[in-house]
């Protein structure tokens, strides 16, 4: 059920909305991305919000140049005609986790894992607090995606392939960014509706090796940074899910991708972002059905509805056509991002031809105020958290206790909990000493990153660190010992990072690599247990037989010491398998066989 509007707030709506002209009206239901929006302009348009895309940072990339970079664009906002403050907005999706030493928590598919509606909503109030401290009150998330098909690579930002999980989980998400005041907490932006978990194999036509040209010129593929590596991604399959087209009825639609999004409007949800995907023939952008008459309608979702990132652009090849499909169509607000004047000029010019009615523009901004005002940013537009909260140590303890009830055993024969006094402990995979690999993708930058990337403790620290003087710790990225014998061997594997269409895989089996690493390692100890870092099942069952212990670690984020509390026994696994783990690709997307025994069930052990 839709919260009641507070007659209040509503009066300062209508009051505010009669005095704007057409041009600031406009201005709010653009979204403008930091390092495009030049300066002066802010005022001049009255600009509803800027955004951090992934990796927008300021440099040097600290707290404080966040917190000086966004309170820069809000103070500009103050001094327009009205005085209507922006809100900033950024993926804060596992924690503030583009800027550096911030804390860090789990990808939601660990989240789901560890199953607690409490946790997650501590996580959330924490990632709030961190967000407001460097002044960014809106948070693109929670993602309330069901994956069906384990190839698209933004799985793990889903909770579960249950929609009554996911609705939980999300529900409380939500409560933790809002806090118990909406003007004590986020924004949090509900993601992307809808069914876009549900996009078919080679349905999407984002990228394509033929149009090799337009990826080099793409101002938004340039943020992924991997330039001659693109082809390489192509050819294993990046871009054949992600912003595809989802081949499902209306009521599997409504039945398993809707629930979520009741459950989190009925929370106090006033943003929802909208999904590149199609549906019914129609890119979401444009779906009319979907964004008015059901949930705006039907849902009585009285928030506003943001666009994806340039998703506009990709309804129509002429943009005047796009903008007057997408506006008519329910979108509120454009995340532009970049040439924001074509945009303001082409709904101006959209509305004076009455192609776009004035009763359209003025829902849109009546929502988008109403969300400003319950937030409280007209009478607080600078927040005053102390930046001492980013990373602080409670914190980073959370997403400590986060990683271990995350932790999913999927097979021990004898091989847990590891004896902290044990002879010797061989300890191999560059997984297991890299902050950045443990992170995933949305961490520092848009597709993460290895190394050094932030601070926090790797696995292997937190092995050190429990262990102390008892044991003699042995670590070798590669798994080269030179004859070294040890009880028990701790190898730690997974994917490299990635977000979005970008992490889209034809196969999920292990690199041979690592498989051979693994298969090293076992000849220099008696039990051999495997820790696999990934943001989704991968296929195991080519090597699970020669291993004694196996754990899906998923992606832990910056806190790497929480393995170790589970790893030794000082705590007990507590993870859930919340996805079917398929034992091979022929089992891929969820409902396939090819003749293998069944799928594993959500909770079941392999």
């Amino acid at each position: 059920m839709t919260k009641p509007l507070d007659e209040k707030i509503e009066a300062g709506v209508e009051q505010l909305l009669q005095q704007m002209t057409l041009g600031e009206k406009i201005g709010q239901m653009t979204q403008v991305e930091k390092n495009s929006i030049k300066p002066g302009d802010i005022a001049k348009y009255g600009i509803g919000s800027i955004l951090s895309g992934g990796g927008g940072n300021p440099e040097p990339n600290n707290p404080e140049n966040w917190r000086n970079m966004v309170n820069g664009f809000i103070e500009e906002s103050l001094t327009s005609r009205l005085g209507i403050p922006l809100i900033y907005g950024s993926d804060c999706v596992h924690g503030h986790n583009n800027c550096v030493d911030a804390t860090i928590f789990p990808h939601n598919v660990g989240l789901g894992a560890a199953g607690e509606t409490d946790l997650v909503e501590r996580i959330a109030a924490a990632t709030a607090q961190e967000m407001m401290a460097t002044g960014v009150r809106w948070n693109f998330a929670p993602a309330v995606s069901l994956p069906i098909d384990l190839r698209w690579g933004r799985s793990y930002e889903g909770f579960s392939q249950d929609p009554a999980m996911i609705s939980e989980m999300a529900a409380a998400y939500v409560r933790g960014l809002i806090g118990g005041d909406m003007t004590t907490g986020v924004l949090p932006s509900v993601k992307h509706f809808v069914g876009d978990g549900a996009a078919s194999w080679g349905s999407s036509t984002r990228i394509t090796a033929e149009q090799w040209e337009l990826i080099e010129s793409d101002p938004t593929l340039a943020n992924a940074k991997v330039g001659e590596f693109m082809m390489d991604l192509l050819k294993i399959g990046a871009w054949q899910i992600d912003q595809g087209v989802s081949e499902i009825d209306e009521a599997t639609l409504r039945e398993m991708h809707l629930p979520p999004y009741a459950a989190t409007i009925a929370e106090g949800a006033m943003n929802i972002m909208v999904s590149y995907s199609s549906w019914g023939g129609f890119k979401m952008h444009a779906q009319k059905y979907l964004l008015t008459d059901v949930l705006k309608g039907e849902m009585g979702f009285n928030g506003f509805l943001v666009t994806d990132w340039e998703a506009i652009d990709q309804i129509d090849d002429d943009f005047y056509t796009a903008v007057v499909a997408c506006i008519n169509a329910g979108i509120d607000m454009n995340m532009v991002p970049f040439n924001y004047m074509r945009y303001i000029e082409t709904l101006t010019e959209a509305v004076n031809k009455g192609d776009v009615p004035m009763s359209r523009i003025d829902d849109a901004v009546r929502r988008i105020l109403r969300a400003k005002m319950m937030m409280g940013v007209f009478d607080q537009p600078i927040c005053d958290t102390p930046l001492s909260v980013v990373g602080c140590e409670p914190h980073r303890e959370l997403a400590r206790e986060a990683v271990r009830k995350s932790l999913t055993c999927l097979k021990n024969e004898n091989a847990m909990p590891i004896a902290k006094d044990s002879a010797g402990l061989l300890v191999a995979g560059r997984h297991a000493h890299d902050i950045g690999l443990q992170c995933g993708g949305w961490t520092i930058e848009w597709m993460g990153g290895a190394g050094a990337i932030t601070s926090g403790t790797t696995i292997l620290d937190g092995i050190k660190e429990a262990v102390g003087d008892t044991a003699e710790i042995v670590y070798s990225e590669d798994g080269e010992f030179a004859g070294a014998k040890a009880k028990t061997a701790f190898v730690v594997v997974g994917e490299e990072p990635y977000a979005e269409g970008m992490g889209d895989r034809s196969d999920l089996h292990l690199a041979a690599d690592q498989v051979e690493m693994i298969r090293k390692v076992r000849q220099n100890c008696e039990k051999l247990v495997v820790m696999v870092l990934s943001g989704r099942p991968i296929i195991v069952s080519d090597w699970i037989d020669e291993v004694d212990g196996l754990i899906a670690g998923w992606l832990p984020g910056t806190e790497g010491d929480g393995v170790a509390d589970v790893l030794f026994g000082d705590h007990p696994f507590k993870g859930q398998l919340r996805y079917t783990w398929p034992r091979s690709m022929g089992q891929i997307p969820l409902g396939t066989d090819d003749g293998d025994p069944p799928q594993f069930l959500p909770g079941d052990a392999l």
